[in-house]
């Protein structure tokens, strides 16, 4: 599949035509950036402006075959110029968020434009300068993203703290197509906030309706959960090493049935629920010979439980705990935890560890 390029990647690109422009009065087009981990990137400008003292890009992100919310979005840079032994300041433009909690890389208040992002940019920066042989600059880079403050609806970043807008983004300045590395970095960012505000207690949900039967049931702040999706190997490898006291995992009975049986990523096109461990549980616990016989002819988890009738309580609670069982073996013991397993309805089916 294609690959694309991160608002990181785009912003630095931005952000050297504008300087480019400041030192030439040109901007290139296209523009080409290093990237951090070797090679290089090209970029075509879609807005180029000018004016005293500074100068403005823009380039349309690119996000190649991935379903990234910021596809299509105009990613600006402007770069002014900033009194002499300033060196190179970011700030937050039009739809670029604010971080208001602790636990970020980025200190309460700074433009949400991260470290791995403003070393790029840096070094675009610094590469132009030395093409024009002039000195390291004194700047102040402005990113902006036209309509940012609503496609930041679409992302966790009110959770986390971040406010007005989307983070600029991207490690390596490439997007992996279905790599889900924002949703990963959000998981990780969660947890950070989480372990900075003293919370003891996290709940990670695989959707919304898990997580509001697990909030009314805790009275849990905002700030305390984590939209875990498909990936509670994204949770559990991360709190291994940045532990909290108690996790919460809540989720649907299908998914469940994956992470007993092991599987951390729990996406339907990259795992399977092993429908015959499924009938083997219930003829475990005494089901009647024709109902086990249904389990196992069970086209998913979700007829399995169907047709588990008054078995269908216990069923949930092994899967519980089973889950329960990987989820604490991949923790190494560092984090007590409770499975939630919970129905359509938002009632639970089974609550193992609390």
């Amino acid at each position: 599949m294609r690959r694309g390029w991160t608002t990181g990647a785009c912003a630095a690109a931005a952000a050297r035509a504008a300087f480019a422009a400041l030192l030439s009065g040109r901007f290139p087009d296209p523009v080409s950036i290093r990237l951090p981990r070797g090679g290089s990137a090209r970029f075509a400008l879609a807005l180029a402006e000018r004016g005293e003292g500074w100068a403005r890009a823009g380039i349309v992100k690119d996000a190649g075959d991935d379903p990234d919310v910021t596809h299509g979005a105009l990613v600006i840079a402007e770069v002014a110029w900033a009194p002499p032994g300033c060196g190179i300041a970011f700030a937050a433009g039009e739809g670029v968020g604010r971080v208001t909690r602790a636990g970020l890389a980025l200190a309460v208040g700074e433009p949400a434009i991260n470290p791995a992002p403003r070393a790029i940019i840096g070094t675009a920066l610094l590469d132009e300068a030395a093409e024009n042989g002039a000195p390291a600059p004194d700047a102040t880079v402005t990113i902006s993203i036209p309509g940012g403050e609503r496609l930041a609806e679409k992302t966790m970043n009110a959770r986390l703290g971040i406010v007005g807008g989307l983070s600029i983004l991207g490690t390596t300045g490439i997007v992996v197509p279905y790599s889900c590395s924002s949703w990963i970095h959000s998981i990780q960012r969660g947890i950070d906030v989480a372990r900075a505000a003293g919370l003891e207690h996290i709940a990670a949900a695989t959707g919304a309706t898990s997580e509001r039967a697990v909030q009314y049931l805790y009275d849990l702040p905002q700030h305390s959960l984590i939209d875990m999706g498909d990936f509670a190997g994204g949770v559990l490898k991360y709190l291994r090493s940045h532990p909290v006291e108690r996790l919460t995992l809540a989720g649907g009975f299908a998914k469940f049935a994956k992470l007993a049986q092991g599987q951390l990523d729990l996406h339907s096109a990259r795992s399977r629920v092993d429908i015959g461990a499924l009938a083997g549980v219930l003829a475990a616990l005494g089901a009647d010979p024709a109902v086990v016989q249904a389990a196992g002819r069970a086209a998913g988890a979700g007829e399995v439980l169907a047709v588990a009738g008054a078995l269908r309580g216990p069923l949930a609670r092994d899967v519980a705990r089973r889950s329960r069982e990987v989820a604490l073996a991949t923790l190494s013991g560092r984090t007590a935890v409770e499975v939630a397993i919970v129905d359509r309805n938002g009632e639970f089916l089974a609550r193992v560890g609390g």
